[in-house]
């Protein structure tokens, strides 16, 4: 990791690090084994991308809905199992990433489908109005480019705070929602920050499309959800209890 920054000369990999070089070496340990769960996740999302595409085309909302509820259930035990892959590193989980992306499957696969559906639609409506917004005669004001913006960081911001809560814990969706909230409140400014870090990061795929989208299969959906669960991943672990709970389960099981 010392190719593009300078090596730290008491950096151990062995030992759980802190900051900046423990993202090397999450990075150094896993990434390789993320690019792979990219690449599933991917392929999983082709139906849903697939169906916005044909209901753009042919300039339908009737066929836009179904399509994209379709699309996201298909597609959400696949984001499931990259989240549940992405958080099990950043807790040094022992599993290799295909036994635990089959076990997320057996553990999330069916939960995860209402979230992928609702998922679905909301990604089709926002690619629809987009659409819209391009086929346009007049430029779009400040105010409904604002509004459209806002309302896809806030979607942005509960994706990051709900599907880790999927993977990681059994609870009802009220328990997540409140958690979200209570969550956003005490860290405002952190996960305003992360939610930006996302926008921008899907601005940049979206704008410089095409060329963008020979990325995606190697960097584009996991690499942003690492660093956004990567910089709230403390918090999170400090409000729910995350690694207690998962060696007090391990301790169980072995007991």
């Amino acid at each position: 990791m010392g190719l593009f920054v300078h090596e730290d000369p008491y950096y151990d990999p062995t030992v759980r690090q802190v900051g900046f070089n423990r993202y090397k070496q999450l990075l150094s340990q896993y990434a390789f084994s993320w690019i792979k769960l990219n690449l599933l996740t991917v392929l999983g999302a082709l139906p849903l991308a697939a169906g916005i595409g044909y209901a753009i085309l042919s300039s339908s909302i009737l066929v836009l809905i179904p399509l994209s509820i379709l699309g996201g259930m298909i597609w959400g035990p696949f984001l499931a199992g990259l989240y549940d892959g992405i958080l099990r590193g950043l807790r040094d989980a022992p599993e290799s990433w295909w036994t635990a992306w089959r076990k997320s499957w057996r553990q999330n696969g069916r939960e995860s489908l209402l979230p992928g559906a609702i998922l679905g639609l909301l990604i089709g409506m926002y690619a629809f109005m987009a659409a819209l917004f391009w086929w346009s005669e007049t430029p779009q004001t400040p105010g409904t480019l604002a509004l459209y913006l806002f309302s896809g960081a806030l979607f942005l911001l509960l994706n990051t705070l709900y599907w880790p809560q999927l993977v990681l814990f059994r609870q009802t969706t009220l328990n997540r929602v409140r958690n979200i909230i209570l969550f956003t409140v005490k860290y405002f400014w952190r996960m305003a920050g992360v939610t930006l870090l996302q926008l921008v990061y899907l601005l940049v795929f979206v704008l410089l499309a095409p060329w963008t989208l020979l990325l995606v299969p190697i960097l584009g959906l996991w690499y942003i959800v690492f660093l956004s669960q990567f910089l709230i991943y403390e918090r999170m672990d400090q409000e729910l209890g995350i690694e207690e709970k998962f060696q007090a389960s391990c301790v169980h099981s072995h007991s």
